[in-house]
């Protein structure tokens, strides 16, 4: 049998942290919550292969949660663009002084907020024929404190014609990059598909990790099925805040994407999730609330290393 106070305590945490769900784009009038000092935004869009059209995009999306309050930003996987195929991709591809990242600084000190730039195609200096699928996190004023290369690559092939490949194109990450300490928390660093990984999860927290982060973009069948247990599982495992921003929607007639951004609470509970479409939410990150889930349960004090050995023993980087 479920305990009252138990119950009673979930609906406090949920109350506590919700500052504004299933936002409207304009129907809604926006509102700045001066009173919730640690607001974080996750992100919602569809991004195609016209870059100029998502970087508007991405434009509006750090405008508005810059405007509901937001310190910290998290766009999704391959905000930059989404090919109609290898060629295409390569072609667009750029390097971390390209003027995409050079614009997302701008917006970052134009509206004072941290950028978690969820996934761009980034050159890859050792092999012209790959790219590197990059997170980027800037500060405000539009310097690159932390980055991260996607280390787990998706190779499935469902039957038919759903299928994804990404390691014809990328070339996979080679570490791990340590937590990094923002206005909201120690941030990990991570995308799509390392969700399905607990062993980089488990790294971070180790690590320190007070947060945890998975841009993606999630392909219908296996979102509808998997994104938001995958999500709460992280967190509850970990005790962390999950932020996952999402890719929604027709990207072209070969790729779809799931969507339902959300952010998830160290207790499992989702506490901020974007509509369909374009859009953005924002929640209030508590590390005292957070403190608190750790010190009421405190499994990582629990775990039996003796047993199953320790897989948080990790190969790291340096942040930037």
């Amino acid at each position: 049998m479920v305990q009252l106070p138990l119950i009673l305590s979930s609906l406090r945490s949920l109350g506590h942290h919700i500052l504004r769900c299933k936002t409207t784009l304009l129907r809604t009038p926006i509102r700045r919550m001066a009173d919730a000092v640690d607001v974080v935004a996750v992100c919602q869009m569809t991004s195609t292969d016209d870059k100029a059209a998502n970087m508007k995009t991405v434009s509006w999306l750090v405008e508005r949660a810059a405007k509901l309050g937001a310190k910290m930003v998290f766009l999704p996987e391959a905000f930059d663009y989404i090919a109609k195929d290898k060629q295409q991709g390569m072609a667009m591809v750029e390097t971390r002084t390209g003027p995409t990242l050079s614009r997302c600084a701008e917006l970052a000190k134009q509206h004072g907020v941290w950028l978690s730039l969820g996934a761009f195609h980034e050159k890859d200096s050792s092999n012209a024929s790959k790219m590197l699928l990059t997170h980027v996190v800037l500060n405000t004023d539009g310097d690159i404190v932390a980055s991260y290369n996607k280390t787990h690559l998706f190779d499935v092939e469902f039957g038919g014609n759903e299928s994804l490949k990404e390691s014809t194109n990328l070339t996979p990450g080679s570490s791990i990059t340590p937590p990094v300490q923002t206005p909201v928390g120690k941030v990990g660093l991570a995308i799509c598909y390392d969700v399905r990984f607990p062993e980089l999860s488990l790294c971070l927290r180790q690590q320190g990790a007070e947060i945890l982060t998975y841009p993606s973009a999630f392909m219908s069948r296996t979102g509808m099925a998997h994104w938001e247990v995958l999500l709460r599982a992280r967190a509850i495992e970990n005790q962390c805040y999950v932020i996952g921003a999402a890719q929604t929607g027709k990207h072209n007639d070969k790729r779809q994407s799931y969507g339902r951004a959300m952010i998830v609470d160290p207790w499992g509970s989702i506490i901020a999730s974007c509509h369909e479409g374009v859009d953005v939410c924002i929640a209030n990150v508590d590390l005292k609330y957070l403190q608190k889930v750790r010190q009421d349960m405190p499994v990582w004090n629990h775990r039996r290393y003796d047993l199953y050995g320790d897989v948080t023993k990790c190969m790291t980087k340096p942040t930037q």
